[in-house]
């Protein structure tokens, strides 16, 4: 008893898995970059974790100091987030474009213009995971900047406690 789908014959088969290993490819680096992008979350969320107590026991400029840093690292999570979110979704779109590859062939029916709008999709999805990226980076580069204090001092004559 046949389920009324046609099969397709081994060769057409071989040529659709040779079609959906470009995006079997696109899939690898995208995951590479959700592990980045996740590392960075995680540095960031240390980072807060560090930061949150010292809060209540600072005072004057160096508290000021700590919940500005604090709110920049909320600012940048919620940067990173959207950017794997982003990720993520382009991911799904790449598995549904291997999907309808496959798909087309075994229906018979030309699934072209769909497949190329998921794949335009994902592609713009990434795109826009990419733009984040570099926003969260700038970002994190503005904050961190060495103190002018600390780039220019010298040290005292005599011993380490500054006495002679």
């Amino acid at each position: 008893m046949t389920s009324g789908l046609p099969i397709p014959p081994v060769t057409d088969v071989a040529h659709i898995i040779q079609l959906a290993l470009a995006p079997v490819f696109l899939l690898t680096g995208v995951g590479a970059f959700l592990n980045v992008c996740t590392g960075r979350l995680a540095r960031i969320v240390d980072r807060a974790r560090v930061i949150s107590p010292l809060i209540l026991s600072e005072k004057g400029r160096e508290h000021d100091r700590l919940v500005e840093e604090l709110r920049v690292l909320d600012r940048r999570m919620g940067i990173v987030d959207v950017a794997i979110l982003l990720s993520v979704i382009s991911a799904g779109l790449v598995c549904l474009v291997v999907v309808l590859l496959f798909a087309a062939e075994v229906i018979g029916r030309p699934l072209g213009t769909v497949i190329a709008l998921f794949f335009i999709a994902s592609m713009l999805c990434q795109a826009a995971a990419f733009a984040s990226f570099i926003v969260e980076i700038r970002l994190s580069a503005r904050i961190i900047r060495i103190n002018d204090e600390l780039l220019f001092h010298r040290a005292e004559d005599g011993t380490e406690d500054g006495r002679a």
